[in-house]
């Protein structure tokens, strides 16, 4: 399996962009959390199929795939609800990921996983970076990006881990603070050493 750098920030940091560098300018191949967790409950799928025996058919859109803001207010209004979701779910992630890792035929792979510290996903992962901006950015950029209130932006970024925590796990760290921030230099250094790092790692 390839060397794994597994990608992690707080809502609005830049993940994606960051991501999408890595893979245009060196093309390094993704795997995103995010991205499997749509596919694990997409028509016809296991997942699926269990959350529609749990709540029924309601749940299904007029097109027949999952009515993601039902199930958010669900679990959100109830705790255990999302317990019982979460430990459906996240072995059918975690098992995708790893299917996906092993398919890699760049000289790493970025894994690219938002809650990373907050289901203590780090060990997937052979090396961590974090992409860090400070909260007052992250709330601009969640109320622009979202169409969400001040205060809502705030309850996004409360619900998830603190930068300290993300800060804490981090092997290496790009700053995205400001529009202009230069994330081609950053990543370039990177990629280089993640190279460097592949070929001791082999």
């Amino acid at each position: 399996m390839a060397f794994v750098v597994g990608l992690t920030g707080g809502i609005a940091s830049g993940k994606t962009t960051v991501a999408n560098l890595f893979h245009d300018h060196f093309q390094i191949e993704i795997v995103d959390a995010d991205i499997i967790a749509r596919e694990v409950v997409e028509p016809g799928s296991e997942g699926l199929r269990q959350i529609l025996s749990r709540y029924g058919d309601e749940l299904l859109t007029h097109d027949g795939v999952l009515n993601r803001p039902r199930l958010r207010e669900i679990i959100f209004a109830q705790p255990e609800e999302k317990q019982w979701l979460d430990a459906l779910l996240h072995p059918l992630i975690r098992l995708r990921m790893t299917q996906q890792l092993k398919q890699v035929t760049s000289p790493y792979a970025l894994l690219v996983i938002p809650l990373m510290v907050e289901n203590n996903l780090q060990t997937l992962a052979d090396h961590i970076l974090v992409v860090d901006v400070d909260e007052s950015t992250q709330i601009e950029r969640t109320m622009n990006r979202d169409g969400v209130s001040e205060n809502q932006a705030k309850s996004i970024l409360k619900s998830q881990a603190s930068r300290e925590a993300r800060l804490a796990i981090a092997n290496d760290v790009i700053t995205n603070h400001t529009k202009n921030q230069q994330l081609l230099y950053q990543i370039t250094k990177l990629h280089k050493k993640y190279l460097e790092m592949c070929s001791t790692n082999r």
